[in-house]
């Protein structure tokens, strides 16, 4: 005890001698690895390289060359991959009944198993497998990100609930960033062998995860004045690299840069994304000096003894033994199919079945269903609609490329605005999906309309949207159905991805694209032939369908008022209220 009293009283870096200066310097970093400041920056790091399934266009060339498949297989494939990035719901409900450390270890496996098996397959190493195998292989790669996105996405917003739309905004934003982020490591690594870009996707975020699952856990959710500070502070930084990002991609398309180039440019890439470490440390700092303070003022037995229960593995069982036996045993009384239809008021804590048959979470899925599907479409045939309407190549794959950035500001401006919105002014969150979806239709009437250079501008506005659904997504979820079963209904919301996605972009503009491709040659008179690559040139290629999607952003658009309506009195009170409330009575705590 004599050490640690003297380890805790003791000013950082400073002593009566050296043993003792050595010991704080051990005990400051003990704090920093320990506590939920370099949590959020483990985080950071995971979601930075978590968007290999967003990388599919990059290396499905060499899919289709080295198993020579036509183009129909590739698109299935591709929809398996996206099936497997949005079906999570078993990564959630086993991040409900085990530590978070759990789901990034099965992420890790199951990311380098899926990835590690496709290079395989693609350098001929092992026997080309039948098409569903392959497809299996994908789903299991793409789907590992769900188990590493909820055991470090779900756990910060856990640790930090009171700036929840801030924290899923940045958070969001690294993984947007995260495909230019590993194209550019490919670039210094392997040069511009795409066949290798498969094995840096095996293995470099499987070892990402390992090195930092230690320190993601789950800490006590009190909010702490400076901890919008600190997250602006983050958000500064992320801009920046960013920036960085956006002037290199452009670089990149104009000019040919040689290996040396690429070490340089990836350096500084990696300088500034481990820049948010220095925050981290200052922020932690200030805790340790605040302790100090506290210690020197109070019986240090007692803080002492406390400081054992700094993190918790479920900062959701904190009250007493017994106020928690008397809660099971009257959830025990009550089956769980009983309540379904007598949820809790909005807020509070729903079970995973409450929330799912809300009539609050089938109007926010089928909204989000329009708002994801649309977006999603555009966004995948981004490519294909610069070719039709006739852009030139190197301007089609110059804002391709600007997608990831795009989509990060969406990330980033939804977390900061919405948040600013709704702490200043009380303003429903709901309210900015209807923004969302509005502002969507923009973008879809200048490709349905051929408006010239349309398309520019369409990419800025759509890759935005796309961005910003996701965590505004998120937040109304936690808003609404309370923390407790998050890891769960996190992965409930990202289902409306796919099944947008294929209702949108396979059975509209699929299917309009092919018909006009096949009218088009039987114009000039040619004949199709199965599993021959359809091409469609000309205005009519996408127009009917962008109509029709269109007019499913503005259902979305018009459901997602009804949820503004319905919501608009739990969003005038204050939402972050309890997690404001503990602060002075968990000193100790609250300062971490």
């Amino acid at each position: 005890m004599e050490v640690r009293k003297t380890l805790f009283s003791t000013p950082y870096g400073r002593g009566d001698g050296n043993g003792s200066s050595w010991a704080s310097i051990k005990g400051f970093s003990l704090q920093v690895l320990t506590g939920r400041w370099f949590m959020i920056f483990s985080s950071f790091m995971i979601m930075s390289v978590a968007g290999a399934s967003y990388m599919f266009g990059l290396y499905s060339r060499e899919i289709k060359s080295a198993l020579g498949y036509d183009q129909s297989t590739l698109n299935l494939l591709s929809f398996c991959k996206d099936l497997g990035a949005n079906i999570g719901i078993h990564s959630g409900l086993i991040n409900e009944v085990t530590p978070p450390w759990v789901s990034l270890v099965i992420g890790g496996v199951l990311n380098f198993f899926g990835y590690f098996v496709i290079w395989l397959i693609v350098t001929s190493k092992i026997a080309k497998p039948q098409v569903w195998i392959m497809c299996l292989y994908i789903f299991i790669g793409a789907n590992s990100h769900c188990s590493t996105n909820t055991g470090a996405l779900v756990t910060s917003v856990k640790n930090f609930p009171g700036i929840r739309g801030i924290v899923l905004g940045i958070l969001s934003g690294y993984q947007g960033l995260s495909a230019a982020i590993i194209t550019q490591l490919y670039y210094a690594f392997y040069g511009n062998d795409s066949k290798s870009l498969i094995l840096l996707m095996a293995w470099l975020p499987t070892v990402t995860a390992f090195v930092f699952l230690p320190v993601i856990r789950n800490h006590r959710g009190i909010q702490q004045p400076n901890d919008t500070i600190a997250f602006l502070r983050f958000l500064y930084l992320t801009l920046v690299l960013a920036g960085f990002l956006l002037i290199l991609i452009v670089l990149q398309n104009c000019f040919t840069f040689s290996q040396r180039e690429y070490y340089v440019t990836t350096t500084v890439m990696l300088l500034l994304l481990i820049l948010p470490l220095t925050f981290v440390i200052v922020e932690e700092h200030k805790i340790w000096k605040s302790r100090q303070e506290n210690i020197s003022r109070e019986d240090g037995q007692m803080l002492l003894a406390n400081y054992a229960n700094i993190a918790t593995e479920n900062p959701y069982q904190e009250k007493s033994s017994q106020a928690s036996h008397t809660e099971q045993t009257v959830q025990e009384k009550v089956s769980c199919w009983e309540n379904i239809l007598s949820p809790p008021e909005r807020g509070e804590d729903h079970t995973i079945l409450q929330a799912i048959f809300s009539l609050d979470m089938v109007i926010l899925l089928l909204a989000s269903v329009c708002s994801l599907g649309s977006n999603m479409t555009m966004v995948n045939n981004l490519s294909q609609i610069g070719t039709s309407l006739g852009y030139p190549a190197h301007t089609i794959t110059t804002f391709v490329s600007l997608t990831a950035i795009w989509k990060y500001l969406g990330n980033i401006v939804q977390g900061v605005v919405s948040e600013y919105m709704i702490t200043k002014f009380r303003i429903p969150r709901p309210l900015m999906l209807t923004s969302l979806l509005l502002l969507s239709c923009v973008g879809h009437l200048l490709i349905a309309f051929n408006v010239p250079n349309g398309l520019y501008v369409a990419s800025i506005v759509i890759g935005f949207c796309f961005g910003a659904n996701w965590p505004l997504l998120f937040s109304i979820t936690s808003e609404l159905f309370g923390l407790k079963h998050y890891s769960a209904l996190y992965n409930v919301g990202s289902i409306t991805s796919p099944i947008g996605s294929y209702l949108l972009n396979v059975r509209v503009a699929g299917y309009l694209y092919d018909r006009e491709a096949r009218r088009q040659m039987e114009a000039l008179g040619q004949k199709t032939r199965p599993g021959e690559e359809l091409n469609c040139n000309g205005d009519e290629c996408y127009k009917l369908a962008f109509i029709i999607i269109t007019a499913v952003c503005m259902f979305g658009a018009l459901l997602s008022l009804v949820l503004v309506f319905r919501t608009k009195q739990f969003y005038r009170s204050d939402l972050y209220k309890k997690f404001k409330d503990g602060r002075t009575d968990e000193t100790e705590t609250a300062l971490s």
